[in-house]
């Protein structure tokens, strides 16, 4: 793939003007009010039809997955191949959102991508009819739990929530910090360790769904940070939070498979940061190239300048290369393949500082107003700045891609 399709171009044209329509115009109230983002996502999804999309592919994997429990032969049958329009046509929300707002991105893909994709990899038929669903369909909001204030890059070693076997069921304990979603989240997946008395280095890492509103179970008003403020972050707090078997991904305490569905989410997770850097970077790069034209000293505009032209030539350059990142990205997905966890961080480490270098530029070419709120530059400059942060740091994403160059 190296150009997008006429098809995916009108449907990028459409969605621009969605968000152009109902995000822009209330940007400030999403950037610095109380105005969660979930109501503007929903009418989003609803009118590309991504909702029903969603139900309708969600419901055949059921059926499949129901004639695979039956032993039925036609269960054997090859999965619908996907093509490159179909999945381009989902990364197009992302990079058209993240033009203006980042955060939603990050509400959106937690909800999507990590909470309801962990229920479907690793749920049972039964716990997916009753979580994923809502998920996909942005009916419910999810939550994907497993950093904790003395745990960051080291998220499980370091990880001290706790489930112990009481009876049928789980006694949970434990704090979490950075949930995205966390105040607003009906559905949870919660990970934490098996308490059976053992060293915690060789505890069962597990997954639980939690509901909001179970006993036990507190989540704290938003957090207040340096960007994605459309994106709500808070905390949560488990108190002996009871639950049964049912609420244990996969009803399966195997503690190696659990390991690899916690990895399997950070690759999903860090390939996606390569079309959300495209959104800024665009958006940074059309900004600059319209102040470059406009903004006058010494006689004439600054893009005549050849340090101006400079920082804009590097953004283009950037903007090529995560264009081609995303457009990788989608053929591995038309194979059925996702990016390996090395690739994948890889993929993460170029766009996030892709994305952070360009914002910063942006900021510098603006001169003074960049640094004012009014214009949007300053805005994205802070919002870049997770993607380096979150779903791994760069240095973790340097340690396994070098990882993996060294056991070759």
């Amino acid at each position: 793939m190296i150009e997008w399709s006429e098809q995916h171009q009108l449907i990028r044209d459409m969605v621009r003007r969605f968000v152009e329509a109902e995000i822009k115009p209330n940007l400030a109230e999403f950037e610095h009010g109380d105005t969660p983002p979930y109501d503007v996502l929903r009418k989003m999804v609803a009118t590309f039809g991504l909702d029903e999309m969603a139900r309708a592919r969600f419901r055949k994997q059921i059926e499949r997955d129901k004639a695979v429990a039956r032993g039925d032969g036609k269960a054997s049958e090859p999965r619908e191949q996907r093509t490159s329009e179909d999945i381009g046509m989902q990364f197009i929300p992302i990079i058209e959102l993240c033009r203006y707002c980042p955060g939603m991105v990050t509400a959106l893909g937690v909800s999507f991508g990590l909470a309801a994709q962990a229920i479907l990899s690793r749920g049972t038929i039964a716990q997916k009819e009753r979580w994923a669903e809502s998920l996909l369909t942005l009916e419910k909001i999810g939550a994907w739990a497993i950093t904790e204030p003395g745990s960051g890059s080291d998220a499980f070693g370091s990880m001290k929530s706790t489930a112990r076997r009481e009876g049928d069921g789980y006694v949970l304990n434990g704090n979490k910090t950075f949930i995205t979603n966390g105040p607003y989240a009906d559905t949870i997946v919660f990970i934490c360790k098996l308490d059976e008395g053992n060293p915690p280095a060789e505890r069962k890492i597990l997954h639980f769904v939690l509901d909001t509103g179970t006993p036990g179970l507190e989540q704290s008003k938003p957090l207040r940070k340096m960007g994605l403020h459309s994106s709500p972050t808070g905390e949560l707090f488990l108190r002996d939070v009871r639950v049964g078997r049912d609420q244990l991904l996969g009803e399966d305490e195997r503690a190696k498979e659990s390991r690899d569905g916690a990895r399997a989410t950070f690759s999903i997770e860090r390939a996606g940061v390569a079309a959300m850097a495209l959104g800024i970077v665009e958006r940074c790069l059309e900004l600059s190239l319209r102040y470059s034209r406009e903004r006058v000293q010494f006689g004439r505009p600054i893009g005549e300048f050849q340090l101006i032209q400079d920082k804009l030539a590097r953004m283009e350059v950037a903007r090529m290369n995560l264009q081609n990142l995303v457009f990788r990205t989608i053929e591995l997905a038309e194979r059925g393949r996702r990016p390996m966890l090395a690739e994948a961080s890889a993929m993460k480490l170029y766009a996030a500082r892709a994305a952070m270098e360009v914002a910063l530029e942006a900021v510098q070419v603006h001169g003074g107003n960049g640094y004012m709120a009014e214009y949007q530059v300053e805005q994205l400059c802070r919002d870049a700045k997770v993607l380096q942060i979150y779903a791994g740091t760069d240095e973790i994403q340097i340690s396994a891609i070098a990882r993996d160059l060294l056991s070759r």
